[in-house]
């Protein structure tokens, strides 16, 4: 399945792209994301509490960053594994300066498999864009909170 779609951060290019590869601020903006280490160069382990309608669950999951090219683009791969299933999923985001802000443009395939697939591809689609949609907004938040604070010191 494809998922694709635009969202601008009230922030500058060089800050959103600092804060897309800061494993704290992941970690926060991330819906579910209950805890993000560092295992080597731009790899992480992470662990998501996830789900899809009735379907719920806790999934180990492994993060890297790829293709980087600061502060415009990257890739980000992602696979899991919990008791509802898998995941698998790479994105690429492209961030283009704004006049101040940041406009994210992101293109991404997703597989699952295991009791997830079995909700049906639009109620998966439906789940990965608003999944989305609150990342963005949570990093739109973080970007802009930071940016105050040091701002202000």
């Amino acid at each position: 399945m494809k998922i694709e779609g635009t969202y601008e951060i009230h922030a500058p290019r060089e800050r959103v792209f600092q804060a897309l590869t800061d494993p704290a601020v992941l970690q926060k903006t991330i819906p579910g994301c209950e805890r993000m280490e560092k295992t080597g160069e731009n790899k992480y382990n992470a662990t998501l509490s996830a789900g899809v309608g009735p379907i719920k669950g806790v999934f180990t999951a492994t993060v890297s960053i790829e293709n980087m090219t600061p502060p415009s683009n990257y890739r980000l791969v992602v696979e899991g594994k919990g008791q509802p299933g898998f995941i698998k999923g790479s994105g690429d985001l492209v961030l283009e300066e704004q006049i101040g802000n940041t406009l994210i443009r992101y293109t991404g395939n997703v597989q699952v498999g295991g009791m997830l697939a079995s909700v049906g591809q639009r109620m998966i689609e439906s789940t990965a864009k608003l999944l989305a949609s609150k990342f963005f907004s949570a990093l739109d938040a973080e970007v802009r909170s930071s940016s105050s604070q040091t701002g202000a010191a």
